[in-house]
């Protein structure tokens, strides 16, 4: 009767701890708006290069082929402050890149807003977590194929980047700041971009969703 009891009061308190755990991952996407339907490319346009870069499976947007960058152009309204949140996978050897802050472009890299890198195991030494070319993340935070979940929060002039709910950046603007010749990388206003770096890289994005903040 005594282990009976044991393990029934086990038994509620993992019950408790899980919907403890449900309740506050549900608040944590309080307020949070899909702009990817998971089933086709509506809201986001491709650049006029290499269109067919970009190709959709299993509900994730797939960058496989030479650079082209998918920007959103769902919704009219620029995004000042924000919480950004999508899942990522990438295969052995590939690069690829998260904008804000940007434009459209038909061709090229983006020149306004920044890229948050996307790379655990490219040649290139700036990797996952990076706020690339301005904060710059040499440790390896990720492994490739398995989803995980950036989490990009621009506050004003302040920036913060999770990896997994883990902080790998947090960036102040410094008032002295100035836009860069070739990529401006300033804090304004703009939209969302993703990007597919080269014909090696293969990277998956899906479940992209996004919280306006005053």
């Amino acid at each position: 009767m005594k282990l009976r009891l044991i393990l029934f009061s086990i038994l509620i308190s993992l019950s408790l701890a899980l919907t403890a755990f449900a309740q506050a991952k549900k608040d944590s996407e309080k307020g949070f708006k899909k702009i990817t339907d998971g089933k086709s490319f509506k809201g986001w346009k491709s650049a006029e290069e290499n269109k067919e870069t970009w190709t959709f499976k299993d509900g994730a947007f797939v960058a496989h082929g030479p650079r082209c960058h998918l920007f959103y152009v769902g919704d009219d309204k620029p995004f000042v402050n924000f919480e950004l949140k999508l899942d990522v996978m990438t295969e052995p050897g590939s690069n690829g890149g998260i904008y804000f802050h940007t434009a459209y472009q038909p061709t090229g890299w983006p020149k306004a807003g920044f890229e948050v890198q996307v790379n655990q195991t490219h040649t290139d030494w700036k990797k996952t977590g990076s706020l690339y070319d301005v904060v710059n993340v040499k440790e390896q935070l990720m492994k490739d194929n398995e989803w995980y979940t950036y989490h990009i929060i621009v506050k004003d002039k302040h920036v913060t980047i999770k990896v997994n709910d883990k902080v790998a950046v947090e960036w102040d603007q410094p008032a002295d700041r100035q836009a860069g010749k070739d990529f401006a990388r300033m804090l304004d206003k703009g939209t969302f971009a993703l990007q597919a770096h080269d014909p090696k890289s293969i990277v998956s994005y899906k479940n992209i969703r996004v919280k306006r903040l005053n």
